[in-house]
C-alpha cells in the first residue's frame, strides 16, 4: 500500500475550505480590543514598558554618577601629581640655592685663607726687612 492518498480535486477543495473555516473561527474567538482581559493585558505590558524605561533611566543616572566620580578622582590625582611636581621644583630650587650659598661660603673661606696667608707673608717680609735695617 502506498503512502500517497489518491484524493480527488473535490476532496482537496473541501479540505482547504475546512481549513479556512477553522482559521476564521480561531480569529473570531479572539477577544475584542475593548475586552477587560485584553485591556488588563495591555495595561500590564505598559507597566512593563514603563518599568523598563525607569530602569534604563536609573542605569544611565548611575553611569553618569560613576563617570563623574571617576573624573573627580582623576582630577584629584592630577592635582596631587601637580602639587608633588611643584613641591619637587621648590625643593630643587631650595637645594640649588643652598648649594650656591655653600659654594659662596667655601669661596669666601678660601679667599679669607688666601688673604691671611698673603698678609702673613707680607708681614714676614716686612719683619725681615726691618730686621735687616736694624742690623746695619
Amino acid at each position: 500500500m502506498s503512502a500517497f492518498k489518491h484524493t480527488s480535486f473535490q476532496d482537496r477543495q473541501k479540505s482547504a475550505a475546512e481549513s479556512k473555516k477553522a482559521l476564521l473561527a480561531k480569529f473570531h474567538m479572539r477577544p475584542a480590543a475593548d475586552d477587560p482581559v485584553v485591556l488588563e493585558r495591555e495595561a500590564q505590558r505598559q507597566a512593563i514598558v514603563v518599568a523598563r524605561e525607569a530602569r534604563a533611566v536609573e542605569r544611565a543616572r548611575q553611569k553618569a554618577e560613576e563617570h563623574a566620580a571617576l573624573q573627580a578622582r582623576l582630577k584629584l590625582k592630577e592635582e596631587a601629581r601637580e602639587a608633588e611636581r611643584i613641591a619637587e621644583v621648590a625643593r630643587l630650587e631650595l637645594q640649588a640655592e643652598a648649594d650656591a650659598q655653600a659654594k659662596e661660603q667655601r669661596e669666601a673661606e678660601k679667599k679669607a685663607e688666601r688673604d691671611s696667608r698673603y698678609a702673613a707673608r707680607k708681614g714676614r717680609k716686612a719683619e725681615a726687612k726691618s730686621d735687616r735695617r736694624q742690623r746695619r
